[in-house]
C-alpha cells in the first residue's frame, strides 16, 4: 500500500558572510590576528592603516573634503553589462579607520615577546648521548632506530619482535631479538632516567636503579618487581604483612616511588618547547569601586580599503574606450573591494558582539568581580546572557568557550563563569562552582589514611546545607580530576 505524507519543515540557512562572522567571533585574540594576516595576503584591496594614514583621515574629516564623502547616493556612470556603480567603490570607507580603534591602550604600549633560549630536541639529545658509547656501525643503526621509536613521553611502546621485523622491512637492518635487547639496555642508560622503558613498571624501576642504594630504595625496587599490582591498588596492609615491616618503612619506600617521574620524556619536552602565553581578550578593572571593561586593542585593527584599487576604478570610469579586458578587471576589483568592505564590517560586528557579551557577563557576576570570592559566583547559563544581549545562544557560546579575561584575581577562561543552579537546604539557588569548591576542600582536609567514599562525602555536604546525591558527588569529583577514595589512600 502506497502512502503519501506532506511534511512542512522550517529551516534557516546562514549566508556565507554570516558563517564567516561566526567563525571570526569564535577566534581568540592570537588566532584572530593570524586570520587577519591571512585575509590581508589573500585580498590586496584590504590594507592596514599607518600613522600617516590615520592623520590623513582625521584631516580629511575635519576639512570636510567632499572627495571623501559617502558616494552611496551618487548616480554615476554604470557598466550596462555588469551593472556596477563605480562611484560606490570610489568613496573612502564609510567609517574612517581611526573610529575602529580601541581607546584602551596608549601610543607607547609595546607588544613585548619573551625571548626563549634555543634548545636541543628530546630525540637529538638522546642521539648526542649515544656518542659517548663505543658502538659498531650496525649497533649505532639499531640504537638510532630505537631512539626514533621513543615517543614524546619517553616510552618505547612496541615489542622487541615487532621492532626487529620493522627494521628489516623499512630500514634493511637485519638483526635478532638478543642484539636489540642488548642495545636497548644501552638506551636505558641515557638521561633522563627511565627513558626507553616499555611500560610504567620498567620506567619506575630504571629510575630507582639509577639512584644511590638505600634500604628504602631497595625495598621500593622489591615492591615494584614483585608486588606491583598490590602497590598500584594501594593494598598497603598486604604489603606490610608480606614484608613484615613497619608503616614508617613502607611510607619511606612509597615516598621514593611517588617522587619518580612516570613520563621522563614529557618532563624534558615541557622544559624545551616554546611556552605559549595566554593573551587575554578582555580586561576588567575596578576603578573607584566600579567595574570597567576593556577589549584587547589587538582585536580592533586599523583597516581601510586600498586607495590603489579605488584609483583603478577611477581610471576605468574616466577612460573613453572600455575593452572587455578592462571590464573583466573591473569585475575582479569589485569582488576584492566587496570582500574588503565586508571584512571591515565583520570585524566591527565582532568587536561589538564580544564587548556586549562580556559586558553582560561582567554585570551578571558583578559581586564576584568586585571581591574575587568564588562563592559569590551566581548560577549562570548561556541562555541567561543570550536573553540579556539579544543574541543567539550559539553566539554567546562562541564568545565564552575560547576567550580569556584579565581580572584583578588572575586571567580566567570565560566559560568557567558559567554553571548550573542547585538548591541548598534553604531552597536558594547556588552555583555548582560553589559546591565543587566545597567538595574539593572537604577532600583536601580528609584523613588520607581513611579517605572518604562518595556516600560519606554526600553526607558531609548534606550537613553543610547541600543535599546532593552520591552519583552527583562522583560526577563532580571526576570533573575535578580527583580519584576514588581507594586511590587517595596514604599511610
Amino acid at each position: 500500500m502506497l502512502k503519501q505524507n506532506l511534511q512542512l519543515k522550517l529551516s534557516q540557512k546562514l549566508s556565507p558572510q554570516q558563517i564567516q562572522l561566526m567563525k571570526l567571533i569564535q577566534l581568540p585574540t592570537q588566532a584572530f590576528e593570524q586570520r587577519l594576516k591571512e585575509e590581508m595576503v589573500e585580498n590586496p584591496a584590504l590594507e592596514e592603516s599607518s600613522k600617516e594614514d590615520e592623520f590623513e583621515y582625521e584631516k580629511d574629516e575635519f576639512d570636510n573634503n567632499e572627495d571623501y564623502d559617502d558616494y552611496d547616493d551618487y548616480e554615476g556612470e554604470r557598466i550596462d553589462a555588469d551593472e556596477i556603480n563605480i562611484d560606490e567603490y570610489l568613496s573612502n570607507d564609510e567609517t574612517p579607520d581611526y573610529k575602529l580603534q580601541a581607546n584602551n591602550y596608549s601610543d607607547d604600549d609595546e607588544d613585548r615577546s619573551m625571548p626563549f633560549a634555543a634548545s636541543v630536541s628530546f630525540h637529538q639529545s638522546l642521539i648526542d648521548q649515544l656518542n659517548t658509547f663505543i658502538l659498531s656501525d650496525s649497533e649505532r643503526d639499531i640504537a638510532e632506530f630505537l631512539v626514533g621509536s621513543i615517543d614524546d613521553m619517553g616510552y618505547i611502546r612496541r615489542s622487541i619482535p615487532d621492532i626487529v621485523d620493522d627494521m628489516a622491512f623499512t630500514q634493511g637492518i637485519y638483526t635478532d631479538e638478543k642484539t636489540v635487547e642488548h642495545i636497548l639496555h644501552i638506551i636505558h642508560q641515557l638521561e633522563p632516567a627511565g627513558v626507553g622503558a616499555r611500560d610504567l613498571q620498567e620506567c619506575l624501576l630504571l629510575q630507582l636503579k639509577s639512584k644511590t642504594p638505600t634500604s628504602s630504595v631497595e625495598l621500593a625496587i622489591d615492591i615494584l618487581e614483585n608486588q606491583f599490582d598490590a602497590f598500584t591498588k594501594k593494598h598497603y596492609d598486604k604489603l606490610l604483612q608480606k614484608y613484615d615491616i613497619t608503616q614508617d618503612q613502607l611510607r619511606k619506600a612509597i615516598d621514593e616511588i611517588e617522587h619518580l617521574n612516570p613520563k621522563p620524556g614529557g618532563a624534558y619536552e615541557s622544559s624545551s618547547r616554546t611556552v605559549e602565553h595566554v593573551v587575554p581578550d578582555f580586561a576588567i578593572k575596578i576603578v573607584d569601586g566600579e567595574l570597567e571593561l576593556t577589549l584587547n586593542g589587538r582585536n580592533a585593527p586599523e583597516l581601510h580599503v586600498s586607495k590603489d584599487y579605488q584609483e583603478m576604478l577611477q581610471s576605468y570610469k574616466d577612460s573613453r574606450d572600455k575593452s572587455s579586458q578592462q571590464k573583466d578587471a573591473v569585475q575582479f576589483i569589485k569582488q576584492k573591494l566587496d570582500s574588503a568592505k565586508w571584512f571591515i564590517d565583520a570585524i566591527r560586528q565582532r568587536q561589538e558582539t564580544l564587548f556586549v557579551t562580556m559586558n553582560a557577563i561582567m554585570h551578571y557576576q558583578q559581586e564576584y568581580f568586585l571581591d574575587g570570592d568564588e562563592a559569590k559566583l551566581k548560577p549562570m547559563i548561556l541562555k541567561d546572557i543570550a536573553d540579556m544581549v539579544g543574541l543567539d545562544i550559539s553566539t554567546v557560546s562562541r564568545v565564552a568557550n575560547s576567550k580569556y579575561v584579565e581580572t584583578p584575581y588572575g586571567t580566567k577562561l570565560i566559560k568557567d563563569f558559567f554553571s548550573e543552579a542547585m538548591k541548598n537546604d534553604q531552597g536558594e539557588d547556588v552555583s555548582t562552582i560553589e559546591i565543587k569548591k566545597i567538595l574539593k576542600t572537604v577532600i583536601e582536609d580528609e584523613d588520607k589514611r581513611k579517605p572518604l567514599p562518595d556516600d560519606k562525602l554526600a553526607d558531609i555536604l548534606k550537613d553543610k546545607g547541600y543535599p546532593i546525591a552520591r552519583r552527583t558527588i562522583a560526577k563532580y569529583r571526576e570533573q575535578l580530576d580527583i580519584p576514588v577514595a581507594r586511590m587517595r589512600k596514604k599511610i
